[in-house]
């Protein structure tokens, strides 16, 4: 045995704090700590954990290190090719899958007992999101909890999984990322497939005309990270296209706003982020 005896469950909203028999008084932990921790004990794999779990590799390892700092004892062995668990680490990963089972079983309840929800929300999402998808959704949710306050954040979607998965928001709009972090939930709503490249179209412009143009020499202006990159990037490989002329790339959908007016190259993008786009033009 590592010493270490978790004794007593201390539920909140987002944490779980428990006792050690050190005498070093109740050591708080967050879930999402626990839910990073369990991944990372099953794939042995720290890039692909944090991966997974939509982090960077340095906040994955800051997690882990916040884990053992509070425990006193490492919970991995790490070398340049393995990840192995400590007899510290296998005693947390029992606790860690019966405390999330715990929590989830009583947050089943206190939503089914419960009164109405209050406090705040916290959600983040792209500037355009704001404008598309965001109001019909804060007004259902108002009036089913009018005493809940909402909190938003803009930025780039592509950071949105680790704003939530770091506890920075309680939930974010953005794209379908390949894999889910333990723990995750996401509701597809109203389906939106695809990927919109609309092309130059302003005077001037040489729009693409052929039925089967040379791709390789079609210039796009593309997101420089996120989902929507990767898919991009798997269109490419699709199409065989394996040098493509890379006009830009921006840091979020909105920063292709300010290349839409010279109309210079193809946009890639999310056909509900080019319609807001077209609508910001047609009426601005």
């Amino acid at each position: 045995m590592t010493g270490i005896l978790l004794r007593k469950l201390i539920y909140s909203q987002r944490h779980v704090a428990f006792y050690e028999i050190q005498n070093r008084g109740v050591r708080v932990v967050d879930l999402r700590d626990l839910k990073t921790f369990l991944h990372l004990a099953e794939s042995r794999h720290f890039g692909r954990s944090a991966r997974a779990m939509h982090v960077s590799p340095s906040t994955l390892s800051r997690q882990i290190q916040r884990l053992e700092e509070d425990l006193g004892q490492p919970l991995f062995v790490r070398d340049n090719r393995t990840v192995t668990l400590t007899e510290a680490g296998e005693e947390l990963r029992t606790f860690a899958q019966q405390t999330l089972l715990q929590y989830q079983q009583l947050r089943h309840v206190i939503d089914q007992q419960g009164p109405s929800l209050s406090g705040e929300l916290h959600i983040f999402c792209s500037v355009t999101a704001a404008y598309s998808h965001l109001p019909p959704i804060l007004d259902r949710f108002r009036a089913a909890h009018p005493s809940v306050e909402i909190k938003l954040s803009t930025g780039d979607a592509a950071d949105a999984m680790e704003k939530v998965v770091t506890g920075e928001a309680d939930g974010a709009i953005a794209g379908k990322p390949e894999t889910l972090p333990v723990g995750g939930v996401f509701d597809a709503g109203e389906p939106r497939r695809g990927v919109n490249c609309p092309g130059p179209s302003l005077p001037g412009a040489q729009p693409v005309t052929v039925e089967r143009p040379d791709w390789s020499t079609v210039p796009f202006i593309m997101a420089d990270r996120g989902p929507v990159r990767r898919r991009i990037e798997l269109w490419f490989r699709r199409h065989k296209i394996s040098n493509p002329s890379i006009y830009a790339t921006v840091g979020g959908h909105e920063a292709m706003v300010s290349m839409v007016a010279p109309d210079a190259a193809w946009r890639c993008c999310r056909k509900w982020c080019w319609r807001t786009v077209r609508s910001r033009y047609a009426t601005g």
